[in-house]
């Protein structure tokens, strides 16, 4: 990485990380993908029963892989599941869920929209410990950039990968639809959590998820 990039995002990221711990919420910053990884298994903690929605971050740091293929960990994998709603419920009672954010503001108020809600009701509430993974490409200046970007960035983005036929996926922004296929339908803004220890937020130094 540019020397003077990862100068910036580690600056930033302390900004982020004072945020969050003035919302209860617990922050760390790794300039790597693969500091990331091997801070997630960390506060994950052998034996954890583990779960996720379906985030591309926790796949692009290869976490999905050595939980899929480890029997340290008690990994819940939704897709295979034939009745998706059996993982989805599990969830609510696992220790960690894994998550990414679609924006999260520089003093460290997260932005999610879902589609099934399984993931932000997840994240509000449920699972024992919350891990976000989140890339520093993600980070925005106030709530209303934060919501632009996952409503114009973050959400197209995944309308085009899930191949769905909403507008976005060809204008690429929102388009404040209303069709049955439109995954923006729950809209979880985290600006605060009540219970200390729960949310942790590891900031990485690279571009990572949508």
């Amino acid at each position: 990485m540019n020397s003077n990039r990862e100068k910036h995002y580690e600056a930033l990221a302390n900004k982020v990380i004072k945020g969050l711990e003035s919302r209860n919420m617990t922050g760390y910053y790794v300039p790597t993908a693969e500091a990331a990884r091997e801070k997630a298994l960390e506060l994950i903690g052998k034996g954890s029963t583990v779960t996720m929605g379906g985030c591309q971050t926790v796949r692009d740091i290869g976490l999905f892989d050595v939980l899929s293929n480890s029997d340290e960990y008690n990994f819940i994998d939704r897709d295979k599941y034939e009745d998706r709603r059996v993982p989805i419920l599990m969830a609510y009672d696992a220790d960690v869920y894994l998550a990414s954010a679609n924006a999260i503001t520089d003093d460290g108020v997260m932005i999610n929209i879902d589609g099934n809600a399984n993931r932000v009701s997840a994240i509000a509430q449920g699972p024992r410990k919350v891990v976000f993974i989140v890339g520093m490409n993600k980070v925005c200046p106030d709530v209303d950039s934060a919501l632009k970007r996952a409503r114009n960035t973050a959400s197209p983005i995944n309308a085009q990968r899930y191949n769905l036929p909403t507008p976005c996926t060809k204008t690429g922004k929102c388009m404040d639809c209303k069709m049955p296929e439109t995954i923006c339908c729950q809209f979880l803004i985290t600006r605060y959590s009540k219970h200390p220890g729960r949310i942790h937020v590891i900031l990485v130094g690279e571009e990572l998820g949508f």
